[in-house]
């Protein structure tokens, strides 16, 4: 039966429309943009967006199971409209730190708000939980290429990125194969790496010097919280506070689960080196 890919416009979910046409899947895709997304003839398009919960039941309509894009906000309205569709098998796109959001306050939940909505309605179910995407660096382009600079705070903080494409296939894999059905699959890039160690790739990659300077706490709150408020940028702080006073490990599920070795991340920033320059 057909599957449905939420968020099939950009990142994890146009990657994984490719992996399940070429693996001769029946796909639907929701997307918002259908001309953006430009997707392959084979795809049947649904225009909708989970943030518009009156496009969910003609999309839904006739699919056995979902992608699920992560939109923590309308996730009580897709539960809704995918029960009365009859939707059996829902594949999330969490995020490592769900297990840890689950100890807090509610009010904080975002990553496990979903797994818990999904879970409590009784759906089949599979969760992925990547942690940092490489493509989170390319935050630091505009710094880059202006003053050929990163700065940051935690320069010892060890994270293990992936990349969206490894996350793709993972989910063809389980998309596909229900022996996956009541995980929840944590999954990383194959190595542990600082950011000055990305730093360091990304200059190699150009063939200049692109220095690292580290922020104080404060100094990233006084920089990000304007832009992104002061709760998310305390988010994303208290992140690079807690890889620098626990180191993450790589997780081997990206290999183990497709066969292949996940990409590095010098080898990620040397396909995506023009966006740095």
């Amino acid at each position: 039966m057909t599957i449905l890919v939420t968020g099939a416009t950009a990142s994890v979910g146009r990657l994984l429309v490719d992996e399940l046409v070429a693996a001769e899947a029946p796909v639907r895709a929701l997307t918002n943009k259908p001309a953006r997304a430009a997707l392959p003839e084979e795809v049947e398009v649904a225009v909708g967006y989970l943030g518009r919960p009156e496009s969910l039941p003609a999309a839904l309509r006739g699919v056995d199971t979902v992608y699920l894009a992560p939109l923590p906000a309308y996730v009580d309205d897709f539960v809704r409209c995918a029960r009365e569709a009859g939707v059996r098998r829902v594949v999330v796109l969490s995020g490592e730190p769900a297990d840890y959001e689950a100890q807090g306050d509610p009010a904080s939940w975002h990553y496990y708000r979903l797994e818990k909505a999904i879970e409590e309605a009784g759906f089949e179910w599979t969760f992925l939980r990547p942690g940092q995407f490489m493509t989170n660096t390319l935050d630091w382009a505009p710094s880059i290429k202006a003053e050929g600079v990163v700065r940051a705070p935690y320069a010892e903080a060890v994270q293990t990125p992936i990349d969206l494409v490894d996350i793709a296939a993972v989910a063809r894999v389980v998309l596909l194969d229900e022996a996956y059905t009541g995980q929840k699959l944590v999954m990383s890039g194959p190595e542990g790496i600082t950011q000055p160690q990305e730093v360091a790739h990304i200059a190699a990659a150009l063939g200049r010097e692109v220095k690292f300077e580290e922020l104080t706490p404060q100094q990233y709150l006084d920089q990000l919280a304007p832009v992104i408020g002061l709760e998310t940028a305390q988010w994303l702080l208290d992140g690079f506070r807690m890889m620098a006073e626990h180191p993450m490990t790589p997780e081997r599920t990206v290999a183990e689960l497709t066969g292949r070795p996940p990409t590095t991340y010098r080898e990620w920033v040397e396909r995506n080196v023009a966006a740095f320059r």
